[in-house]
Parts: C-alpha cells; sequence; structure tokens
C-alpha cells in the first residue's frame, strides 16, 4: 500500500511569497497536494475542520510565517500545541522576522526549522530543498 502522499499547510498571509514558494517547489519536481491559509485563524480552521473547512488528513508540514494579521505565527503556535489533536504537527517557519524574540518564540514551541526570507529566491529554494529531505523522511514506511 502506498503511503498518502505529504500535503503542505502554507500559513502565508503575502500572495508573491506564496508564488515564490510554489514556483521553487516546482522547480525541484516536488508535486506535494499544498494548502493555503491567510493567517493562524485559518489555519486552525482547516486542521481543525471547523467553519466549512475540511480537516486536513496526516501526514502534513506546515510552513508558517511570523507576520500576519488576526493571529501571528507565534500565537498559531501556541494554539497548536495546546491542542491534544495538533500539537505533534510539523512546523517550519519561513519568515522576514529576524527577530530574536520570534526566533526563541517559535523555537520555544518546538519548531523543525527557522528560515529568514532574506534572499527571497535562495530562502524559498532553501525551504523547498528542506522539505524535499523532510518528506522523503516521514513517507517511509
Amino acid at each position: 500500500m502506498q503511503p498518502s502522499p505529504v500535503t503542505l499547510l502554507v500559513v502565508e498571509d503575502d500572495e508573491v511569497d506564496l508564488m515564490a514558494l510554489k514556483r521553487a517547489l516546482k522547480n525541484l519536481k516536488l508535486s506535494n497536494p499544498i494548502i493555503h491559509a491567510n493567517d493562524g485563524v485559518e489555519a486552525l480552521e482547516i486542521l481543525r475542520g471547523q467553519n466549512g473547512k475540511v480537516a486536513l488528513n496526516r501526514p502534513y508540514i506546515i510552513l508558517l510565517d511570523i507576520n500576519m494579521p488576526r493571529m501571528n505565527g507565534i500565537e498559531f503556535l501556541g494554539n497548536l500545541r495546546a491542542d491534544p489533536e495538533l500539537k505533534n504537527s510539523v512546523v517550519f517557519v519561513l519568515t522576514t522576522s529576524e527577530s530574536d524574540q520570534d526566533i526563541i518564540g517559535a523555537y520555544n514551541y518546538n519548531v523543525a526549522g527557522y528560515i529568514v526570507k532574506s534572499d527571497a529566491t535562495d530562502s524559498f529554494a532553501q525551504a523547498a530543498k528542506l522539505l524535499d529531505c523532510y518528506w522523503t523522511i516521514v513517507a517511509l514506511p
């Protein structure tokens, strides 16, 4: 039996960054399903299957921005880790924030990695390669 493909939940409010990430994944020939949420509130609704959203099945990886409206990335991580059903979710942060407070805050919530979007093309390519490696490990039987 084939393992389910790993879905990528991208929590990002910037459409340009979302498109750059999709381009980087396509360049690496990664065709995993991508679900998009504009902020932490929408991401939690997707993960929980609330407010008319279909619940996201495992396996999935969350790629999270920090600076977003309504619920930022750190607030999202707090909610995620407090939820018994979601607390073990794998999260990578991909953000423009180089703030020590954000970096420490994210790692305090056990993120798998923190990538700063300094050079957009390079950062998205780096994130895509990292996810490719992680998907390979997660997809092992």
